[in-house]
C-alpha cells in the first residue's frame, strides 16, 4: 500500500489516537495571556521522537484553548482524521503535545494543528507539517546531528537571515534530527550588537529573558521560546522529527548535582533548584515526553527499523561532582550504565548509535577540574574513564557489534577512531566517535586528546580564533546515511551551507 492509500478509514481501523502530555507553565514575563478573539499558535509546531506508528506533535497557544491535530495522506487534508489533544491553559504557558499513534509504518503523513477556545466557538489558523513514520523494512535511513544553539552571545541575527544552518539541514531531507544537547544557553545572555575583530557588526534579536542568565522558571521558558522566534528553526521543526537530549547549558555552565554556584550573576546559587526549573521548561518546550524516557528524564532508546537503534544518553543528571579525575567516579550513573549495556546487548539492529552529550577522548576542562570523560592523564582509566571502560569492556565481552558514538559539545567537528592497539586500556573493540557542531554558537578548538582509549584523529574542522562567530564559517552538522541494501553507514561532516567537508563509510560487521 502506498502512502497515498493511507485513508481515513484505514486510520480509524488501525485506531490512530493521540495520548496528550500537557506541558508547560506560566507565561513568559511581560506577556499578557489573551482572553478574547481567535487563538493564535505563537511558536509554530514541532515534531519529536518518531516511531513506526506516529510521532509527538507540539504547539503553544496564546489563550485558554484545546489542541487538535488533523492527519491525512493528502496535502489538501481531504478526509483527514481529527484527533483531540490537551487543553492549553494560562497555568501551563499554553504549551502542549500530542502523541500520535496507530499510523501504519513507513507512511508519509500530513498534519495540521489548530487550537479551539474552550467553549468550542472559534479556532486558530492551522499550522501544517509533514513527516514519515519509521519504516519496518530495510529502507535507507538518513539522519542529522549537531548541538549548541545561541551560545557565546551569538543569537538570531536578522541581517544574515537568522539561523540559516537549519535551512541547510532541511534541504538534506532527513528522516530525523538528533539534537546532541546545549539546545539553549540559559547562562548566555545576548546583546543587541557585537563588533567582530574585522569590524563587522553582529546584530541580535533580544528578548527580556535572553538579556540575563536564567534563574526563574519563566526565564528558563524564555530560553526555549527565543530559539523558536527564528523562522528557519520553526520551518525545520515542523517537518523534521527531533530526538532531543540535554547537557549543561540548559541549566548553567558545567553544572553537576549538588553544586553551589560561586557566580555573582546568580541570586539563586543552588544548582539543584535551577536544574529543576530548567528540567520543567525543557520538557514543556521540547517535543519530548517524560514518560518515554527510562526514568522520566532524558535517556531512552529509539528504534528506526531493522537498521538502526539510537541510545540517547544523559551525562549530566547522574554525574559525580567535577574533580581532577584521579579517583573512580561516574558520569552516567550505575543505573544508566547498566541500562546502556543491557539495551545494546538486546538490540538486533544493524547499527547501534550512542548519542552522547559529551565526547569520550577529547579533554574538556572545568578550570583545574574535568568536565567530560577524559581526565588528560596517561595510563589506565581513572575518574569517569573508569565507568566508560567498564561499559566498553562489557559490550565487547557480549559481542555487541557496529557501535558508533555521536556527540557535539566542544564547538568544532572531528572524526576520531579509538583502537585497543594504541590504548593503555585494551579491553574493548575498535570504534569511531564523530563530533559535529556548533549549530549557532561560538566556534572553538581543537582540544587536546587523552591517550587512554587509543584515539587517532582522522579529521578536524575548527577555527584559528577561539569563540569565532557564525559569520566566520565554522558552524557544522553531521549526516548519517545507512544503505538499505548493503547496510553500510556513511558519515558526512557538513558546514553551515550543507557542503560536505569529510566523509567516512563503515561496513557492518556480521
Amino acid at each position: 500500500m502506498t502512502p497515498e492509500n493511507l485513508t481515513r478509514r484505514e486510520l480509524l481501523r488501525r485506531g490512530a489516537t493521540g495520548a496528550g502530555l500537557l506541558a508547560a507553565g506560566a507565561l513568559l514575563p511581560g506577556t499578557a495571556f489573551a482572553r478574547s478573539g481567535r487563538p493564535v499558535l505563537t511558536h509554530g509546531v514541532q515534531l519529536g521522537d518518531p516511531r513506526p506508528d506516529g510521532a509527538v506533535v507540539w504547539t503553544r497557544a496564546d489563550r485558554p484553548s484545546r489542541m487538535f491535530v488533523e492527519i491525512s495522506a493528502r496535502e489538501d487534508f481531504r478526509d483527514a482524521l481529527r484527533i483531540p489533544g490537551p487543553d492549553l491553559t494560562p497555568d501551563t504557558d499554553g504549551t502542549g503535545e500530542l502523541r500520535l499513534t496507530g499510523i501504519p509504518a513507513g507512511r508519509e503523513v500530513h498534519y495540521r494543528v489548530t487550537a479551539e477556545d474552550l467553549d468550542g466557538r472559534v479556532a486558530s489558523e492551522g499550522l501544517t507539517g509533514a513527516f514519515r513514520t519509521v519504516p519496518q523494512d530495510r529502507s535507507d535511513v538518513r539522519f542529522l546531528w549537531s548541538g549548541d544553539v545561541v551560545g557565546q552571545g551569538w543569537g538570531i541575527n536578522p541581517d544574515i537571515g537568522g539561523m540559516t544552518i537549519y535551512r541547510a539541514m532541511a534541504d538534506r531531507r532527513p528522516d530525523f534530527f538528533l539534537h546532541s544537547g546545549d539546545t539553549v544557553y540559559a547562562d548566555g545572555p545576548v546583546k543587541e550588537s557585537v563588533t567582530l575583530p574585522d569590524g563587522r557588526v553582529w546584530r541580535n534579536v533580544v528578548t527580556p529573558e535572553k538579556s540575563k542568565v536564567a534563574e526563574t522558571l519563566a526565564e528558563y521558558r524564555g530560553q526555549f521560546a527565543y530559539n523558536l522566534l527564528d523562522e528557519n528553526v520553526r520551518a525545520f521543526a515542523a517537518d523534521v522529527p527531533q530526538l532531543i537530549q540535554w547537557d549543561d547549558h540548559e541549566v548553567t555552565n558545567n553544572w553537576y548535582p549538588g553544586e553551589i554556584l560561586d557566580n555573582d550573576a546568580y541570586t539563586e546559587k543552588r544548582v539543584d533548584v535551577l536544574a529543576q526549573r530548567a528540567f520543567q521548561a525543557f520538557h514543556e518546550w521540547q517535543p519530548i515526553r517524560r514518560q518515554d524516557a527510562v526514568d522520566g528524564r532524558v535517556y531512552r532508546k529509539v528504534s528506526h527499523g531493522p537498521l538502526l537503534d539510537v541510545f540517547v544518553l544523559d551525562m549530566r543528571s547522574y554525574r559525580d561532582a567535577n574533580s581532577t579525575g584521579t579517583e573512580p567516579e561516574s558520569i552516567l550513573g550505575e543505573e544508566q550504565a547498566r541500562w546502556l549495556v543491557r539495551e545494546l546487548t538486546k538490540s538486533r539492529a544493524t547499527w547501534k548509535v550512542i548519542a552522547s552529550d559529551m565526547p569520550i577522548g577529547i579533554i574538556v576542562p572545568d578550570g583545574d577540574k574535568i568536565e567530560a570523560v577524559a581526565n588528560g592523564l596517561p595510563g589506565a582509566p581513572n575518574g569517569r574513564e573508569s565507568e566508560l571502560a567498564r561499559v566498553l569492556q562489557e559490550i565487547s565481552r557480549r559481542e555487541v557489534r557496529n557501535v558508533v558514538w555521536l556527540t557535539a559539545d566542544v564547538h568544532y567537528s572531528a572524526a576520531i577512531n579509538y583502537s585497543p592497539e594504541r590504548a593503555a586500556f585494551t579491553g574493548f573493540d575498535e570504534f569511531w566517535e564523530f563530533v559535529a557542531g556548533p549549530l549557532n554558537a561560538g566556534a572553538f578548538g581543537p582540544s587536546d586528546m587523552d591517550p587512554t582509549f587509543g584515539p587517532e584523529v582522522a579529521f578536524v574542522s575548527a577555527p584559528t580564533r577561539q569563540g569565532a562567530s557564525p559569520m566566520e564559517g565554522f558552524q557544522h552538522f553531521g549526516e548519517v546515511n545507512i544503505d538499505g541494501n548493503t547496510g553500510r553507514l556513511t558519515v558526512d561532516i557538513r558546514d553551515q551551507r550543507g557542503t560536505a567537508l569529510w566523509t567516512k563509510t563503515l561496513d557492518p560487521q556480521r
